[in-house]
């Protein structure tokens, strides 16, 4: 090959590397504490983890994760079909958790308290003061309720996910598609 296509080669691969990269990234989990994904339309509820525990995995991953292994700043506690994680610094409520049913994680939640470990869009969501914030961040919802005590606001096709907004507090359910 002569010398004058080693660039135009060079540049092809390259354009190769990056999209490869970027359909790798784009299916890759969305770890609340750890991933910056700024735009809902970027993932599903499947793709959401909470410290590595994500929707379907089997109750046994679950506990091991959360419950057996020290996540730093971390207290989990077992209620039930519940494992709710609570701030070692003010552990009044919890501040995340997971619930299971028949064997697997089929629920997955946070709320404001968890906001100073979340990152991403849901960072702004669980410091939003309005519903309309956050449906500035999340787009408008599929379904919902809004009245004097607070909203509901249900993105179905985006998630599914649930976003409660009750004045100060904020709480994100996300489920296993129905």
């Amino acid at each position: 090959m002569e010398a004058r296509w080693w660039p135009i080669v060079l540049a092809s691969l390259g354009f190769i590397a990056i999209v490869g990269a970027m359909e790798v990234a784009a299916a890759e989990p969305y770890e609340l504490s750890k991933n910056d994904v700024m735009d809902p339309k970027n993932f599903k509820s499947m793709d959401i983890s909470l410290f590595g525990v994500k929707l379907g995995d089997p109750e046994s991953k679950a506990l091991d994760i959360l419950v057996n292994e020290r996540i730093p700043g971390v207290k989990a506690e077992q209620e039930a079909t519940f494992v709710l994680l609570l701030d070692q610094r003010k552990p009044t409520g919890p501040m995340a958790g997971v619930r299971l049913l028949d064997g697997k994680v089929d629920l997955i939640f946070i709320n404001n308290r968890f906001a100073y470990k979340a990152r991403g869009v849901f960072r702004g969501v669980l410091n939003s003061e309005s519903p309309d914030e956050i449906r500035k961040l999340l787009g408008k919802e599929d379904s919902g309720d809004e009245n004097v005590f607070g909203a509901a606001l249900n993105y179905e096709k985006q998630g599914p996910y649930l976003v409660n907004y009750l004045g100060k507090d904020v709480n994100v359910e996300f489920t296993l598609p129905q």
